[in-house]
């Protein structure tokens, strides 16, 4: 598992299995950012989650390229990039479809992430 303020980024399914499961067991809020290379609304938000990632410590932040792990895209009905999914103890809690850095944030704080003392 990555350190707390870091974003997670699985490239196999073996990795992806691995740190979700220990992810779902810690009962953290989870967000999972559903990306590709090749879109250019994700290239601009990657910076800006990593920025939440480090505020919201007590939140598990995730990265999945759709075309690296599609069977994981499929699993939580991803059809745009980006997609931000949320889960607490493996179910889904919520989405966000574009790089809405607010709607992002309103979720994190919505769902339990409290924002770290900076």
């Amino acid at each position: 598992m990555a350190g707390e303020g870091e974003v997670i980024a699985c490239h196999t399914l073996d990795v992806w299995n691995e740190n979700i499961k220990s992810a779902n067991e810690s009962k953290k809020l989870i967000v999972i950012d559903f990306t590709a290379s090749w879109c250019p609304p994700c290239r601009f938000i990657a910076p800006i989650f990593v920025e939440m990632a480090k505020k919201f410590t007590n939140v598990i932040f995730f990265k999945i390229d759709v075309d690296e792990l599609q069977a994981v895209a499929k699993e939580f009905k991803v059809e745009a990039m980006p997609t931000f999914v949320f889960l607490k103890e493996g179910e889904i809690v919520d989405r966000v479809v574009g790089a809405s850095k607010d709607e992002i944030q309103q979720k994190l704080m919505k769902h339990g992430g409290l924002v770290a003392s900076a």
